[in-house]
């Protein structure tokens, strides 16, 4: 479990640093948006109240304490079962992604009641008008760490 433990400290690290960095440092919060590499990285401030692409976008108090409180038991339920398999040291990283992620924008919703989304990325003539956040890529691969790194050693 100490792998899983490292893996989801720093990447809740890079997730809260990089958020503080762009968002309050570089002011994303009042310039609502900055060219970095246009159009292949921009960052475009966007205040998540929902799940990605905005949904359940609703900005009250209920919905956020139903979306941390969903995160918050994917994150026990996913420690639980790593810590009852034989699991292999990819299926502790992506585990520890995983939860670093989801525990980062936890601490947005309780912090400004939205995840702070600031991450833009368009290619090839494609205008992508979605934000993201590490946090947001930490979940997405560490949940496909899981499916990729886990085999059903007994199929039936």
């Amino acid at each position: 479990m100490r792998t899983v433990l490292l893996a989801a400290t720093l990447t809740f690290l890079l997730d809260q640093v990089s958020k503080y960095l762009v968002v309050q440092v570089m002011n994303l919060k009042d310039l609502h948006q900055i060219d970095v590499w246009p159009p292949f990285l921009n960052f475009r401030m966007a205040w998540n109240y929902g799940i990605n692409f905005g949904l359940f976008s609703q900005d009250s108090p209920l919905t956020r304490w139903i979306l941390i409180a969903i995160a918050v038991a994917i994150s026990v339920g996913v420690l639980w079962w790593i810590s009852r398999i034989a699991a292999n040291r990819w299926q502790l990283i992506s585990v520890g992604i995983l939860v670093g992620g989801a525990l980062g924008n936890v601490i947005d919703r309780l912090i400004y009641g939205a995840v702070a989304d600031f991450l833009n990325m368009s290619c090839c003539g494609l205008n992508n008008p979605y934000a993201f956040n590490v946090a947001d890529i930490a979940v997405f691969a560490g949940a496909f760490g899981l499916i990729l790194f886990t085999s059903d050693k007994n199929p039936s």
